[in-house]
């Protein structure tokens, strides 16, 4: 499989290139130049296959012969080597949970497949970092920095800069990107998520930077860490009941990247009904389904933080998918806005009349389900729980009036001491740090 820039201006890499670069360097997305279309008799006897198997039949056209069969198969083994249950919330509607991985986000998936295959690439290819060690320059609203941080922890030959908004992160999150070490530095910006993405992007377009830092970037906007994404669409179909009658799905979003892996995994031919982009008061996204106008905001802070982006990254890759064809794009997706005030009167209602806890970017999820069936009532639908409620526990707590309660890893987590270093929103300061490191 070869990789093209969304800006169609740089050369066509395998996925091995790709992963390392991040970004390409005209500044685009990289996407796959042709959509693999997966045989009908898998998806038909998808029940047969173990997880790992449907992983890597998923996965493996988009690596090519860059990764050898037997490390890709160990790859995707430590990649899902946890649970992702399908439970009944109500007669139609689903949860999938995606938090029961090491930093209980359901971005362990991406950051744990990517850390393996740049370990694998530097570990074996010392020449694609041209001897310098390769440095994950990355910007999180949430649970990017966690799921990084803990992928990356330790990996020989990678050192991880994570950038993350200084008060605007849950204080379980921040904990989870600022207490490992090593190789791992947490940088505290005064200001938003979008504040922190503007610097990364600004450090992989500055040529002195790169001569002096071989950089690649672990947000979603590399294939390494979108790509994997649709695993866990194919996971929830293999739990789905009703084969005849495909679900239709709800996606917390804020970079778009899990959503745009969903619609790649339809295109290659898992069943859907239809999708359903999820998101906060920040809605550029649902703004455009509306107007067919894309008009980037400022962020605005929301319960729901992981999703508060004002410039969603990986629409570009939604609208590659379908050549910018809005018609067809509509016919797919569908998105809603939803309120702080909406989001804590369900997390309330459900915890206390479906006996579930929701957390406040699935509880976003679940609503937005919910405002699409009831003019799709003979519709089934699937949200996304994309985080555990304990990392939210100081958001969720108030709410229910009651504690959540505390996995085991959450407890030490919390007598650990955070550690970062504080930065304004100054590119000369940031870029200084970066090459005296």
């Amino acid at each position: 499989m070869l990789y093209h820039s969304t800006n169609h201006n740089s050369p066509i890499v395998n996925f091995k290139q790709a992963t390392i670069k991040g970004l390409a360097p005209d500044k685009g997305l990289y996407f796959p130049e042709s959509i693999p279309q997966l045989p009908k008799n898998f998806i038909s006897n998808i029940d047969k296959f173990s997880k790992e198997e449907i992983a890597y039949t998923v996965i493996q056209p988009y690596i090519g012969d860059v990764i050898p069969k037997n490390e890709l198969e160990r790859i995707v083994a430590e990649t899902i080597n946890f649970e992702f249950p399908l439970v009944t919330i109500e007669e139609n509607i689903f949860s999938l949970e995606l938090f029961h991985g090491p930093t209980l986000a359901f971005k362990d998936v991406g950051a744990r497949f990517m850390s393996r295959c740049l370990g694998y690439f530097v570990k074996d290819h010392p020449d694609s970092h041209r001897d310098k060690k390769i440095t994950v320059l990355v910007a999180t609203s949430g649970d990017t920095g966690g799921a990084v941080a803990n992928g990356f922890y330790d990996v020989e030959g990678v050192d991880v800069v994570i950038l993350y908004p200084s008060g605007k992160v849950s204080s379980v999150q921040e904990l989870q990107l600022t207490t490992l070490g090593k190789n791992i530095t947490a940088l505290e910006v005064d200001g938003t998520f979008d504040d922190c993405q503007a610097l990364v992007k600004k450090a992989f377009a500055d040529d002195e930077v790169n001569k002096k830092l071989f950089l690649t970037s672990a947000n979603s906007i590399n294939v390494a860490r979108w790509l994997p994404q649709q695993f866990y669409y194919f996971f929830a179909y293999q739990q789905w009941k009703d084969k005849d009658q495909p679900p239709v799905i709800s996606v917390p979003s804020g970079n778009f990247g899990s959503i745009c892996a969903g619609i790649l995994a339809h295109q290659t031919g898992l069943p859907v009904q239809h999708f359903i982009a999820a998101c906060n008061v920040n809605d550029v996204v649902t703004d455009y389904m509306q107007t067919e106008k894309y008009i980037a905001k400022k962020s605005v802070a929301t319960l729901s933080n992981a999703m508060d982006v004002g410039d969603p990254g990986n629409f570009i890759r939604i609208l590659e998918i379908f050549n910018k064809e809005f018609i067809s794009l509509k016919n797919v997706l569908t998105s809603y806005s939803i309120s702080d005030e909406e989001t804590k009167s369900v997390v309330k209602n459900v915890f206390l009349n479906k006996n579930y806890l929701l957390d406040p970017h699935g509880a976003v999820g679940y609503i937005a389900l919910k405002k699409y069936l009831q003019t799709h009532p003979e519709l089934q639908g699937i949200f996304l729980e994309t985080a555990h409620p304990v990392k939210f526990y100081d958001v969720v707590e108030p709410i229910i009036q009651q504690s959540v309660p505390m996995p085991a890893a959450i407890n030490d987590l919390l007598k650990k001491k955070k550690q970062s270093i504080k930065m304004e929103v100054n590119y000369d300061a940031f870029r200084e740090y970066l090459v005296a490191k």
